[in-house]
């Protein structure tokens, strides 16, 4: 059985409210088909269809204050409750304490290189990522710090152009419009998500990480939201339209709640969406049991070692 894990950086489940919340106004006709017309919002969890089961997952964690990146992150590929650990969330990139988590042979890459499976993380590094990186300038956030740790390599430029990995807007466009690179591919919403299938099915495990949201979360702008949320949509259409439910799972989830809430720039307390798309049979096991952030690593490992 495989998996497409789509990371979507702060997203919670919100209200049923257009003035705060972009995912009541925005024309996503892919998604509220999974869920019979329902936005992904709050009041649509807990669901299940054919195709698609809605959880409602808890993301604080029983720890006091927002929760962030990092620790979030870190929680989604090892399933333990690092915020109770330390003692409180920590983000946007991880401390010397989270890091440890990350780099100890104990995440969802770890255990999959261990057992010989294969796995990837799709998104695509520009160079002056890699020489931030390498000149200290940058830290890696979770997932990278993970993946790497496990001994499994970041996909770059090259890689983007062989379409052998996706830029981290699905599209390309802003390979071209603000990284400068003119001749980037560019893919319709509706390519990318074929080729996102595509790519997934030659691993055990795929994962993507799609950090606009977040952004488009603290910059409070409704518009911009709807457009990202629109394309996205666009994105699920050609990914679900290639998806072949009875070899896979796709998994949607999130590290804590920002862009269903408009009203502030800061991250809120939200639940998130635990959104799960395949064969009904899979999707119960898969979903057994699972309420918060930490049930989502031991699920997977389930599913792709059992």
């Amino acid at each position: 059985m495989r998996l497409l894990f789509l990371f979507l950086d702060g997203v919670g489940l919100g209200a049923d409210d257009p003035a705060i919340n972009p995912f009541v106004r925005a024309n996503m006709p892919r998604l509220r088909a999974l869920l019979d017309g329902q936005p992904l919002i709050a009041s649509a969890a807990p669901f299940e269809s054919e195709r698609a089961t809605l959880l409602a997952l808890d993301a604080s964690l029983g720890v006091e204050g927002l929760p962030q990146s990092a620790t979030g992150q870190a929680v989604l590929l090892t399933g333990i409750n690092i915020p109770k650990e330390i003692g409180h969330h920590y983000g946007p990139k991880p401390n010397p304490e989270v890091a440890a988590y990350l780099k100890n042979g104990d995440t969802l890459f770890s255990w999959l290189r261990a057992d010989g499976k294969s796995a990837a993380l799709l998104n695509a590094y520009p160079p002056r990522y890699f020489h931030s990186i390498e000149s200290g300038h940058r830290l890696y956030s979770s997932v990278p710090l993970a993946l790497t740790s496990a001994g499994f390599p970041l996909f770059t430029k090259d890689d983007l152009y062989a379409g052998r990995a996706l830029s981290a807007d699905f599209t390309g466009e802003g390979w071209r419009s603000f990284l400068s690179f003119a001749d980037a591919p560019l893919l319709s919403p509706e390519s990318a998500g074929r080729k996102t299938a595509e790519l997934a099915a030659q691993y055990d495990f795929a994962f993507f990480e799609y950090w606009a949201s977040d952004y488009a979360g603290h910059k409070q702008n409704m518009s911009a939201a709807i457009t990202l949320l629109e394309t996205f949509d666009g994105v699920l259409g050609g990914l679900l339209d290639s998806w072949d439910d009875e070899r896979g799972l796709i998994l949607l989830t999130s590290d804590h709640g920002n862009l269903e809430d408009l009203s502030t720039r800061r991250h809120t307390d939200a639940q998130v969406p635990g959104l799960v798309i395949g064969s009904k049979s899979a999707r119960r096991e898969f979903c057994s049991g699972l309420t918060d952030l930490t049930h989502i690593a031991p699920a997977i490992q389930r599913m792709i070692l059992p």
